[in-house]
């Protein structure tokens, strides 16, 4: 037995996060036991557990969850925390190694003051520092910094931390996020310098909808630091800022997060500079916002190679990175002081030249102005999105080993995998997750290369589910609903389109909105955490309420028809070629999302035991519910809104009245065969579309759209070299030109929705629902649904309980083995598709116990590893390309 995966609030050893209630949570692993028989959790001061400060003591059976387990401690400020845990099973009990987390400043006044450059150009980029003297080796040493827009910081000439992008991107005129660094190993007895460079960043440089605006949440470079510093003698040194502190010109002379950045490397970095300094002085910026950070560390996670150097027919020197990622590009150079090396960044080649028209205003470049020595080069505050580079001033003979792509985006584990017997869906799910990983910087934003990049509810509303899937983004999505419960709070209830709402003071569209209800609810679905609907239950509450004004002062018909919304945008079946919201009624789908988020509200409010709102909520969503099905449905059962995701979403929201629902089930068919099979639907009903065939009967018609080549199909991008998803369903044409430059990025992840089907349903792995208080995959309900036009598909799952496995392969003889492994402590409700009892083995040997349903078996089962075989098929399997089966199948 070992146990692993140690988290506190989701973050494994949190150095100065906010954390109001430390929760733990860890996995069990590598143990034949099936059941936890007790469990106990230590907490300590010190490392060897000599002064502890709680001891749960052995707490039979699961009384003790390692979903999330609170210690009743009281947090003392700047302050680490040591826990461990040991868990006992049937036959084997293990302990686990030591996990800690420290807190930040929390309610301690701050001793330091903002600084900034006491210089009239307020668009000059600075270095702040100052020197100071240690008489004895330090012990232990802090940095509580924060530095707008954002800052680079280093002790004695060394970077501190390996983060980018510091103190990130949020909503600055609420909370301003400070870090804490751990810099004991980088003082030195004597003379020490600490030095913060500073940029533009989201707070200052150009940033928001529309182009962006320059400036919007201050104009000036600001810094705020504060060292505390304990010696050899336990005698404490506190290092702030204040008007000793100097600053002087940067080499960075330009930055921006849509533009780019310019380095001047004749001005270096050397502190005092040899033409002198400037003086600092006190800026009025409201201590109080001043928050403990939320952002996960944005970190270089990866780095690749360019896979080509291309010369292109326009004489372009541009190199071909082989995947389109998010982050920069570093490079070694060695030439002359005064030489201007200027790289472009953009996602396609058009007529195998260099192209970036679909960037619109973002310039998108870096310049690096060289003195001469050997250097390596790559920026400090902007990133890119690009798969390919174009290359200006280089002098020489450009080397590939020089240049390396530094893949950027916020640390979190990937903790899912998906493989199939089809290599093109094996690539459109490498697609989704790029697109996660290149969006998922800080913020969830809508693609990471043009003048945007910004939060977009209605994108992550459609993509959280994927999301849960691919990588652990509790921590990460926690931190966005935070901001966008404090943008909420400035608008009555109203949910901003995009989070940080920075330019775009506008919002309460159905399905952007509904991000405040449907994202918590998944978190808690997928983790298993009741925190996080404890944090964003009035957030959720509050945007139905909001929307239930705007019915009452509409005439409270229990219908939303009020408002200005996206509708399902983008979609391919509108009756107006100039509009973006398709052909489904604005006002049908905002009707159903007020019927959804009632109901995720109610069953939030009986997960937190507030049952009187609970009854309010359900009461509210039965009666629009009610109020849609006498709106859109004739007596005889015709529904109004014969569109893809009209039927789509009546189904997977359960909207139809019962007597009709076998009709709205054949509609959709029937829509889809007027449709040659081919989605028509937008950014709303795709995330559901092949989830309700897939559970209505029409499984082979969700593969159909899943393994569809033509336009338009998820395979059609893949087929034309796709690296990650795009915006439209044809951003290229089949010819690869791009088919418009307003609005066509090649990262939007929206699409990648698709992946939560393929776990789900092509697999099988889906949560226990909430209703009985059960999530985070402590019980599971594991239903695949194989269909022949696939030979194999697997699913990995390291969810918050354990490890999962559910895979499924049919041979030529039609007969179809299901593999699924179950973990520690776990259980799940398995229905095995097509079989009949009599006819099903497990692990070699007939199944008895299992219940006959009329297409299907219902198991029950424990942890452990499973395999099922029998008949599934009778007719004969065709041909098809196949990629090797895993040994484990």
């Amino acid at each position: 037995m070992k146990i692993t995966c140690l988290k506190t609030n989701h973050i494994v050893n949190p150095l100065g996060y906010a954390i109001e209630k430390p929760t733990f949570s860890w996995i069990v692993e590598d143990t034949g036991d099936s059941v936890q028989t007790g469990a106990a959790v230590m907490v300590s001061r010190d490392r060897d557990f000599e002064h502890i400060i709680f001891d749960s003591g052995r707490v039979s059976g699961r009384g003790i969850d390692s979903l999330a387990y609170r210690p009743p401690i009281t947090l003392q400020p700047r302050t680490r925390y040591f826990w461990k845990v040991r868990v006992w099973g049937e036959t084997e009990s293990a302990e686990s190694d030591v996990a800690w987390f420290e807190t930040a400043r929390l309610d301690e006044d701050w001793q330091a003051a903002w600084i900034t450059p006491d210089d009239d150009d307020n668009r000059r980029h600075p270095i702040l520092y100052r020197q100071f003297e240690l008489p004895s080796p330090a012990v232990l040493a802090r940095a509580y910094i924060c530095g707008l827009g954002l800052y680079h910081f280093e002790l004695n000439g060394n970077k501190v931390g390996d983060e980018h992008l510091t103190p990130y991107c949020n909503a600055y005129d609420q909370w301003i996020q400070y870090q804490t660094f751990d810099i004991t190993d980088q003082l030195t007895v004597g003379s020490n310098l600490v030095s913060v460079m500073l940029g533009s960043g989201w707070y200052k440089g150009r940033y928001g909808a529309n182009g962006g605006s320059l400036e919007f949440y201050g104009d000036r470079f600001a810094l705020i630091c504060e060292l505390h510093i304990t010696l050899e003698d336990g005698s404490e040194l506190i290092i702030v800022t204040d008007p000793s502190w100097k600053a002087q010109p940067s080499p960075v002379i330009e930055s921006d997060i849509f533009d780019g950045e310019t380095y001047d490397a004749r001005i270096g970095k050397v502190l005092p500079a040899p033409a002198g300094s400037l003086a600092v002085r006190l800026i009025d910026i409201d201590l109080s916002r001043l928050e403990a950070r939320r952002s996960l560390p944005v970190c270089i996670n990866e780095e690749i190679k360019p896979v080509a150097l291309i010369h292109t027919p326009a004489g372009e020197t541009v190199l071909d990175m082989g995947q389109n990622m998010t982050g920069w590009l570093r490079f070694r150079t060695r030439a002359p002081a005064g030489t201007r090396i200027h790289l472009q960044f953009g996602e396609v080649l058009q007529d195998g030249n260099f192209f970036r028209d679909n960037l619109r205003t973002a310039k998108a470049e870096y310049i690096y102005i060289a003195d001469g020595s050997d250097a390596t080069a790559e920026p400090y505050f902007t990133f890119y999105g690009f798969r390919y580079v174009k290359i200006s001033g280089w002098v020489g003979a450009l080397n590939l080993e020089d240049f390396t792509g530094c893949v950027v985006y916020s640390r979190m584990d990937a903790i899912g995998e998906i493989e199939t017997s089809s290599e093109k869906v094996n690539q459109l799910v490498r697609n989704v997750m790029w697109g996660q990983k290149g969006n998922f910087l800080d913020i969830p934003t809508d693609c990471p290369q043009r003048d945007e990049r910004l939060g977009w509810t209605g994108d992550i509303q459609v993509f959280s589910g994927t999301a849960c899937f691919n990588m652990d983004v509790s921590a990460f999505l926690s931190k966005y609903t935070y901001d966008l419960a404090k943008e909420q709070a400035k608008t009555g209830g109203m949910v901003p389109h995009i989070v940080p709402m920075a330019n775009l003071s506008r919002g309460g569209s159905s399905a952007w909105g509904d991000a405040a209800t449907v994202v918590p609810w998944n978190i808690y679905e997928f983790y298993g955490d009741i925190g996080i609907l404890e944090a964003q239950f009035e957030s959720m509450r509050a945007w139905v309420d909001y929307i239930r004004d705007i019915d009452d002062s509409s005439g409270g018909r229990r219908l939303w028809t009020e408002g200005t919304h996206f509708g399902d945008w983008l979609a391919l079946d509108g009756a107006d070629p100039a509009s973006r919201k398709g052909g489904t009624p604005e006002d049908f789908i905002a009707s159903a999302f007020y019927y959804y988020s009632a109901r995720l509200v109610a069953r939030a409010a009986a997960a937190l035991g507030c049952q009187p709102q609970a009854d309010a909520y359900e009461r509210l969503s039965a009666e629009v519910k009610a109020a849609i099905q006498a709106e859109y449905f004739t007596t005889t059962g015709r529904f109004a809104i014969p569109t893809q995701t009209g039927y789509v979403l009546t189904l997977f929201m359960d909207l139809a009245p019962d007597a009709y629902r076998e009709r709205v089930k054949r509609d959709l068919i029937s829509r889809l065969n007027l449709d040659n099979t081919h989605l028509r639907t937008g950014f709303v009903g795709t995330p559901y579309l092949c989830r309700v065939l897939s559970n209505i009967g029409a499984n082979d018609l969700a593969y159909q759209l899943l393994l569809n080549e033509d336009y338009p199909s998820w395979l059609y991008a893949v087929n034309l070299g796709a690296t990650t998803i795009w915006e439209r369903w044809n951003s290229l044409n089949p010819d690869g030109s791009i088919s418009s430059t307003s609005m066509n990025s090649l990262n939007h992840y929206a699409y990648g929705s698709i992946v939560e089907w393929m776990y789900r349903d092509m697999c099988g792995l889906n949560p226990s629902s909430g209703e009985d208080g059960i999530t985070g995959f402590r019980h599971a309900r594991i239903a695949p649904k194989p269909d022949k036009s696939l030979h194999w598909a697997r699913a990995r799952y390291r969810s918050a309980a354990g490890a999962y496995e559910s895979g499924w392969r049919i041979d030529e003889a039609g007969h179809l083995t299901i593999k699924i492994i179950i973990p520690f402590n776990a259980s799940a409700s398995v229905v095995l598709p097509d079989a009949r009892m009599g006819e099903i083995t497990v692990n070699g040997s007939a199944l008895y116990e299992g219940q006959q349903r009329e297409n299907s078996v219902d198991v029950t089962l424990g942890a452990g590893s499973y395999t099922f075989e029998y008949p599934f098929l009778a007719q004969e399997i065709a041909a098809e390309t196949e990629v090797r089966s895993p040994d484990s199948m």
